[in-house]
């Protein structure tokens, strides 16, 4: 049986973008080669790889299977290949590419900077940088590093925190002299609120009062899919928004938004830095990781100002 390099890096681009025209467009090649290399791929695996029908590509399970066994292996191929040729440990100049997935909001509005640091100093090293408030699958779509905000569920990614966070309930002034400003959590029972598409408003409108947890059953309005869209619609006085701090603090600096129960315990959200475990863990991740850890270690910068 012989395959290439190219064969699998071309299947697994395929794969994390979904389409031979996305691929061909991340490979820089044409369609027909793209094509070609997963033709030659399945020739030599003797299965099929993708169902093909009215120029659209679907991966079969055989696929799947496949693509899971190759992530890793080509992530620990490549990190012993760049420790040889570039010196392991020692501080030679990074090279190679680096994939990093954070959510849209911190991404713009704090880790782009951060990032644009670190790549001043390492310009030799490609930095690929997906912002999308979706928890991305790091190994399924190719991704060396993501960032989380909240508690990460996934036990088989290592993770290491870079800084805490609150959430914070608020709204414009207008819509709280309009509603009335609640005195405790059960006041809110009924209340317009702003939901976020990806967590639900039971996971979110949660209330600490000792030993006991409070979720008031509360009205969703309108539902969006980014931090800054519901800032902007709180600032609107469509509803209540419960928000990280980092999002709005501008916005309760200027009295745009006002806290709501401000003498609630808040929930405190970890913001974390998370990588699926390849060892040897190359360089140019350990060294982005200490970059972001290095960043936040005065704490938050949004706390501060």
């Amino acid at each position: 049986m012989h395959y290439t390099l190219e064969e699998i890096t071309t299947f697994l681009t395929v794969m994390e973008l979904g389409t031979v025209t996305a691929a061909a467009a991340r490979l820089n090649l044409s369609k027909s080669v793209v094509s070609k290399r997963i033709s030659d791929f399945e020739l030599t695996l003797g299965a099929a790889l993708f169902r093909r029908n009215a120029g659209r590509i679907t991966p079969t399970e055989a696929a799947l299977r496949l693509a899971n066994r190759l992530r890793p292996a080509l992530a620990e191929l490549n990190a012993a290949a760049e420790s040889a040729a570039w010196g392991g440990d020692s501080p030679e100049t990074l090279r190679g590419r680096l994939s990093i997935a954070a959510p849209m909001t911190f991404g713009t509005m704090y880790l782009s900077g951060i990032i644009a640091r670190f790549a001043l100093q390492h310009p030799e090293l490609e930095l690929r940088i997906d912002y999308d408030d979706r928890a991305r699958d790091l190994q399924r779509d190719g991704f060396d590093l993501g960032i989380r905000i909240g508690r990460t569920r996934d036990t088989a990614l290592m993770q290491r925190k870079l800084c805490d966070d609150i959430s914070i309930p608020c709204a414009s002034p207008a819509f709280l002299d309009r509603y009335g400003r609640p005195s405790e959590p059960a006041d809110l029972g009924g209340m317009p609120v702003i939901g976020y598409s990806y967590v639900s408003n039971s996971d979110t409108w949660q209330f600490r009062q000792g030993e006991e947890v409070i979720t008031p059953a509360v009205r969703e309005t309108v539902s969006v899919n980014n931090g800054e869209a519901m800032r902007d619609l709180a600032i609107a006085g469509i509803g209540l928004a419960y928000l990280p701090r980092f999002i709005v603090a501008a916005a309760l600096a200027d009295d745009r938004l006002e806290r709501v129960l401000p003498d609630t315990e808040p929930q405190v959200i970890p913001i974390v830095a998370v990588w699926p475990p390849v060892q040897p863990m190359p360089t140019k991740l350990r060294r982005l990781i200490d970059h972001l850890a290095a960043e936040f270690a005065s704490g938050a910068p949004w706390s501060q100002d």
